[in-house]
């Protein structure tokens, strides 16, 4: 279905202004299938989000700045979140030897074997945009960027790499 008929609306005042209605929507469609997935673990996005970047960072520790410069929800309370994590013993929290102001932050193995257990709900998850071929998605993707004007992947390049490595069709 189109956004039109999603959001019953017919008319836009230009196409800039539908796309932008379309992310959104499109944003909250992703998000609601996201928590849904989320919600038989007791984990929000953010929560999940934070996890993921500690995966990251395993076996180093991280800081608060750290973990909120990579935060995809930018708007999140990084220290309370991080505090809600450790409560439930799926991340470590001690304070920094060479720096009493710092903390360092460590995801335990729980939280590691949480993330795992979360992965099969995760790829079900990414299914969403199975709907595109693999080019479509590398394009959304560079579409995606470019929007945010953050520096583009070489996206012709990933296409033909990517062609060489499937197997001919005939």
């Amino acid at each position: 279905m189109s956004l039109s008929h999603d959001i019953k609306q017919r008319e836009f005042r230009s196409e800039y202004q539908k796309a932008i209605l379309n992310i959104l929507y499109t944003h909250n469609y992703v998000v609601g299938h996201m928590s849904e997935a989320l919600k038989d673990y007791d984990i929000t996005r953010q929560q999940y989000n934070v996890l993921r970047i500690l995966r990251g960072q395993y076996p180093r520790h991280s800081s608060i700045n750290l973990i909120k410069d990579r935060m995809l929800d930018k708007m999140s309370d990084t220290s309370r979140i991080v505090e809600r994590l450790r409560i439930k013993g799926l991340i470590s929290r001690e304070e920094c030897s060479s720096d009493k102001r710092s903390v360092e932050i460590k995801i335990t193995d729980k939280g590691l074997a949480l993330l795992q257990t979360m992965e099969r709900p995760m790829i079900d998850v990414e299914k969403l945009l199975h709907t595109l071929t693999h080019r479509e998605a590398m394009q959304l993707n560079q579409l995606l960027d470019k929007l945010r004007g953050s520096e583009p992947e070489n996206f012709e390049e990933d296409v033909a790499l990517e062609l060489l490595n499937q197997p001919e069709k005939f």
